[in-house]
């Protein structure tokens, strides 16, 4: 595998999955001869459901189907396999947890595998933390259990080129799991204070940095995979979401996101290991609101390159996709995915 990167933020509603779906999918296009990997690491599972067709033509009816394989064909399926052998893998194929988007949902690439999402990962959330925080004589429970998820690509290093992990919004273990086995962090905000407050608050999770008091330093993320010897992912590039065309220089929104980039410019200077860029510009794309376009890829499941133009039935509804506006979002895409 050349590099892994996981969509997230601690902060909801950031547009996160949308952003990753079409990043996935414009990247797999653009790169037809690299074997991709998607890996659905948030209970909603909405990107499976895109992936699998959308609300229009089926997607959660498909990933339930998958769910109801034997074995679970999800990644619940493979960290049930896990919750009896926590410290050490035990034999299985990774074959077993994966899927073909293309196989029911045209508009993804055939070079695209998906791990789909699962809502068991909530149920199997208390076992995980219990497993995870076991004292063991001479082993390290919390790591074992970390590296589920790596132990999984790692049977796969030689088979995929790239993997796209989307995250759930929050930093429970399994999404710990998800940026443990990680390379770049792709790190959605929007231009409001909440997107700036999560940003620093992701930086503090991630990373162990301005926590209020030294007692959290010793149970913090980058401390124990520090000790572990193992490496944190770096942030690859922050998006600023869901722009509109009202934010001119002089809106409040500019003003936040501005405060945004004063933020991680003074980060890049004292903390420069944690980026995975040198120069501030480098490091942020901007994408307008995808508006009734990204509303109608997202019913439908579709890259922004294969949805129509024009009139057409959502949910029993008329809507109009603009020219104008599905070249916008094409623009806002290619010029983030040519950052990866």
């Amino acid at each position: 595998m050349d590099i892994k990167y996981a969509y997230w933020n601690n902060k909801g509603g950031t547009g996160k999955t949308s952003l990753c779906f079409q990043s996935i999918v414009r990247y797999a296009e653009k790169h037809s001869k690299k074997r991709i990997l998607a890996v659905d690491m948030c209970p909603q599972a909405n990107l499976s459901e895109l992936m699998l067709g959308g609300l229009n033509n089926k997607g959660s009816e498909k990933l339930l189907e998958r769910q109801g394989l034997v074995p679970r064909c999800s990644v619940g399926g493979y960290f049930q396999l896990r919750l009896p052998a926590p410290y050490s893998p035990p034999k299985f194929n990774a074959h077993d947890f994966i899927t073909k988007p293309n196989s029911y949902n045209k508009g993804v690439p055939t070079n695209v595998d998906l791990v789909c999402g699962d809502p068991m990962l909530e149920l199997q959330a208390n076992a995980v933390n219990t497993l995870a925080n076991n004292q063991i004589p001479g082993t390290n429970p919390w790591i074992a259990v970390v590296d589920w998820l790596k132990d999984f690509l790692d049977q796969l290093v030689d088979e995929y080129d790239v993997v796209f992990l989307d995250c759930n919004p929050s930093f429970s273990l399994y999404t710990q799991i998800a940026l443990s086995a990680t390379d770049r962090i792709v790190l959605p905000v929007m231009a409001d204070d909440s997107s700036r407050r999560a940003i620093q608050n992701a930086f503090s999770l991630v990373y162990g940095l301005k926590l209020p008091s030294e007692i959290y330093s010793a149970y913090a993320f980058a401390t124990k995979l520090k000790d572990a010897k193992r490496p944190l992912p770096k942030v690859h590039l922050i998006v600023k979401n869901r722009l509109t065309q009202y934010m001119g220089a002089a809106s409040a929104y500019a003003a936040v996101l501005q405060a945004i980039e004063s933020d991680v410019g003074k980060l890049l200077k004292s903390n420069p290991e944690i980026f995975d860029f040198k120069k501030l510009e480098a490091g942020f794309t901007e994408v307008r609101d995808f508006q009734t376009t990204g509303v109608v890829a997202f019913a439908k499941g579709l890259p922004f390159s294969k949805l129509p133009i024009g009139k057409q039935t959502i949910n029993g509804h008329r809507v109009q996709v603009k020219e104008d506006y599905l070249s916008n979002a094409k623009t806002a895409m290619d010029n983030l995915v040519a950052k990866l």
